[in-house]
């Protein structure tokens, strides 16, 4: 099952839903046997496999719909829950579009490809090897070549919390200044950004881009990837204004953070993403 225990800042005092079941959203129904997703259980490690990959597909795929693609660059991963030393991720030289069930590939953390026949991203091994080893909690992570995200990295500043969706980010995201602008490629690089990743949600990677990881899910990784790409775009589009924001009261942003920007909060908005895109893209299954 999805683990829950790391939204420590959510209000857990949300009545049950008629049927006596615990909420630990506002946006779960009281009512009972209405349509709505729930996280899942397995009844098999091989299940649970099946379900992360196919997850890690349909984040790659969301990048591909959004305009995350820049060449090679950008890599996605998910621990497999057997063996949570490996790592899936999607392959070197493949466009986001094209990720399939049938080419993602296992890594370890020395970079070596234990299943798969493509490549692996060095860039995203060094990354994501380091902050997966460095933080054994974390489940997921994602990275990519964005627009909006690099150009406000380049200001070196966080973001302001000038809407709910920015405050879903409110002391939970961070700038990191180490190895800026410099191609990860160097074991040095990743150690020295995944020490400094602690437990933020969102990374600003200055002069570089944008990272975020999950102890949830690559669900929540990546939809909060979307989000924070969004947000920077929006930051961008008040500062071109050259009008000083009105930005949200601490208590505003604590609030959103909490109930509109929790890690279930960013699984159930990737479940839109996610039925979608396995409705209209039935390769990725293959």
């Amino acid at each position: 099952m999805l683990d829950h225990d790391h939204d420590h800042d959510v209000a857990l005092d949300l009545t049950p839903d008629r049927g006596g079941r615990k909420r630990i959203s506002i946006y779960q129904p009281e009512q009972e046997g209405l349509i709505f997703p729930e996280t899942p259980d397995f009844e098999s490690v091989a299940a649970e496999r099946e379900y992360r990959k196919q997850h890690l597909v349909a984040a790659c795929r969301a990048f591909a719909m959004h305009g995350f693609d820049y060449g090679f660059a950008g890599h996605l991963t998910v621990r497999d829950p057997e063996r949570p030393e490996l790592y899936w991720t999607n392959p070197m030289c493949v466009h986001f579009s094209q990720v399939k069930m049938s080419n993602l590939i296992l890594a370890d953390h020395k970079g070596e490809v234990v299943e798969g026949t493509h490549a692996i991203n060095r860039a995203g091994f060094v990354l994501h090897a380091a902050v997966h080893e460095e933080y054994p909690d974390v489940m997921a992570m994602c990275h990519a070549h964005t627009v909006y995200g690099t150009a406000w990295c380049a200001t070196g500043r966080p973001l302001d919390m000038i809407s709910q969706d920015a405050a879903a980010f409110y002391n939970s995201h961070a700038v990191i200044g180490a190895s800026a602008g410099a191609v990860a490629v160097e074991k040095e690089s990743g150690w020295s950004v995944a020490r400094e990743i602690g437990r933020n949600r969102g990374v600003l990677h200055q002069n570089h881009g944008l990272l975020t990881t999950s102890r949830h899910s690559i669900d929540d990784a990546a939809f909060w990837f979307i989000a924070l790409e969004r947000a920077c775009r929006q930051q961008l589009l008040v500062e071109a204004t050259g009008i000083k924001p009105q930005v949200v009261s601490e208590k505003t942003a604590k609030y959103s953070r909490e109930h509109v920007g929790s890690d279930y909060i960013g699984w159930l908005h990737f479940q839109t993403l996610y039925s979608h895109i396995a409705a209209t893209q039935p390769d990725m299954f293959e």
